[in-house]
């Protein structure tokens, strides 16, 4: 197998190509184009349960697409929104990876949904998140450039909400104020999220939330 990606930050597509019998999964309605030699199975991975749990609790589709090639052949993912994929090689570590971020992943990875606690109850990626783990390669997409930032052994950092791409499951986080009640309310920050190190997290340049509230505002309205 071998893989790239082009036109980044702003456009990227991932381009897959496949040896005989090799294989990806990928979320529903990533596929952008494949070669005719490549087919197509579309299940609950997992069976029924981890199907809901990833698309109930985890803001994911219920189904997966498996892309399988018969012959050598080359399949392209792309996500929804204009931005970046990065491809993480996992070799026995979990990642865990918000929602909406989840693009494809290798056979040998397991993609199943993780508690994050009544501290994230307030955060705009819900209460729970997607744990990768396993052996191969993850495709994570986001709004805008994804941005790494490598953290230290007790080393603190803060980021908005909105900005979460993924982050070894070594990084420990808590959802928080980004001051007092005044500059969380007034300021525009909202809620952030505290993350300490080690590990590596990945953020995204660009928040969809904050594209939504200047975009509203200019919609046409009714009458």
């Amino acid at each position: 197998m071998r893989h790239d990606v082009q036109y980044r930050p702003s456009y990227a597509l991932a381009l897959i190509d496949l040896d005989p019998g090799e294989s990806i999964q990928a979320e529903a309605g990533a596929m952008v184009s494949m070669s005719a030699s490549i087919e197509m199975q579309t299940s609950a991975r997992g069976g029924v349960l981890s199907g809901l749990r990833r698309s109930v609790l985890g803001g994911e589709s219920f189904f997966i697409n498996t892309f399988r090639a018969t012959q050598a052949g080359q399949v392209t993912v792309a996500p929804g929104l204009p931005g970046d994929i990065m491809a993480l090689e996992l070799t026995g570590q979990a990642v865990l990876v918000q929602s909406g971020s989840f693009l494809a992943a290798t056979e040998g990875v397991e993609v199943d949904t993780k508690w994050g606690g009544a501290k994230s109850f307030f955060s705009r990626e819900g209460l729970f998140l997607l744990r990768c783990t396993g052996q191969g390669t993850l495709w994570v997409s986001s709004y805008g450039a994804i941005h790494p930032i490598d953290l230290g052994v007790g080393e603190p950092y803060v980021v908005d909400t909105g900005h979460m791409v993924a982050f070894d499951e070594s990084v420990r986080y808590d959802v928080g104020r980004a001051g007092g009640w005044k500059t969380t309310l007034l300021g525009g920050e909202g809620l952030v999220v505290n993350i300490t190190g080690p590990g590596r997290f990945y953020m995204q340049t660009r928040s969809p939330d904050s594209f939504l509230a200047w975009l509203v505002p200019q919609l046409p309205k009714k009458g």
